[in-house]
């Protein structure tokens, strides 16, 4: 008897503890801040983009209020384990080697090409060239398998800059970020190639936070059915973009 209210005990603490932050009022929304139009810092300092707009969105159909806090991309999800915000709402795409380590909503965006980016007018083997990628993406890992060296950089910037300072014969990333760097580029970059690579977008929490989980996959459910969803995509990505 002894043992069975001891296991009886330790279950309950087990949920109190674990359904803290979904039952919460304030949740922190975790991002890197570096990656528009997903995410980016204005010119007030404050988070901005697609995401920023999204959250406050999901936050407001859960019952929460967001509070937003940026972190570093390579070591956004062992933050988010050890507790210093509780989801990442980031360009993350779903994988299943990051499943292993936390959970993800349902997507929040479709899945859509990745683009090789390099100078114009040059030939690039992309094959077994030297490719710049973000560290801890899933183009990085792509390139990894691919046979191209591959050169990793901690921003997204960073990986721009290598093209055009000739570090790199180009960049791997999202077509939805390079895109507009190359439109506003003047001809200096040009689009050579794209891969299809990783499902869609969704917002990570930790395994633990099966409340919060729930409640973030209705509050996108009800954007997807009532087609607020696509239309923010479509604000921030334009016309074009892939929708649900």
């Amino acid at each position: 008897m002894k043992s069975l209210i001891k296991g009886v005990v330790a279950g309950l603490a087990f949920s109190v503890a674990f359904s803290g932050i979904a039952n919460a009022q304030t949740i922190r929304m975790g991002t890197e801040g570096a990656y528009p139009p997903y995410n980016f810092i204005n010119d007030s300092g404050e988070v901005d983009g697609f995401e920023r707009e999204l959250g406050d969105e999901l936050c407001k159909r859960a019952s929460l209020t967001c509070e937003w806090v940026t972190n570093e991309w390579d070591s956004i999800i062992p933050n988010l384990v050890s507790g210093n915000y509780d989801t990442i709402i980031a360009g993350m795409s779903i994988t299943e080697e990051r499943d292993k380590v936390i959970d993800f909503t349902q997507d929040y965006f479709p899945p859509s090409p990745s683009l090789f980016v390099a100078l114009s007018g040059g030939s690039v083997d992309l094959a077994g060239g030297v490719i710049a990628a973000q560290t801890a993406t899933i183009q990085a890992g792509f390139v990894s398998a691919s046979g191209a060296t591959l050169v990793e950089f901690a921003t997204p910037d960073e990986t721009i800059q290598a093209v055009r300072n000739g570090e790199a014969d180009a960049v791997l990333a999202d077509g939805d970020y390079l895109m507009p760097i190359v439109d506003e580029s003047n001809g200096e970059l040009a689009v050579v190639g794209q891969e299809s690579i990783g499902g869609g977008i969704g917002m990570g929490i930790r395994e633990s936070d099966a409340e919060l989980k729930s409640r973030m996959d209705k509050a996108i459910g009800s954007m997807k059915a009532d087609g607020t969803l696509n239309t923010m995509i479509k604000k921030w990505f334009g016309d074009d973009a892939n929708v649900f």
